[in-house]
């Protein structure tokens, strides 16, 4: 398995209805943290925004904002 590295931290300030939000998303999808569901959905935009390559599909335990098509994996 190949390692992570993730240096930077990232705080975000979300409303109770925000949270609840992603909690639903994020047990409906079954991601193992409210981290892994924030990046999945930020991912998801960047694609939805034309940021990010399309590629091919992540697999259920690559929840990486970026593909190691770049040399930067996160997942």
């Amino acid at each position: 398995m190949s390692e992570l590295s993730r240096a930077e931290r990232l705080q975000i300030m979300l409303s109770d209805d925000e949270l609840k939000a992603l909690d639903d998303w994020r047990f409906l999808q079954r991601m193992p943290s409210r981290a892994a569901a924030v990046r999945e959905l930020l991912r998801r935009g960047l694609l939805a925004e034309g940021a990010l390559p399309h590629g091919d599909r992540a697999r259920s335990q690559d929840y990486g904002v970026v593909n190691d098509m770049g040399g930067e994996a996160e997942g």
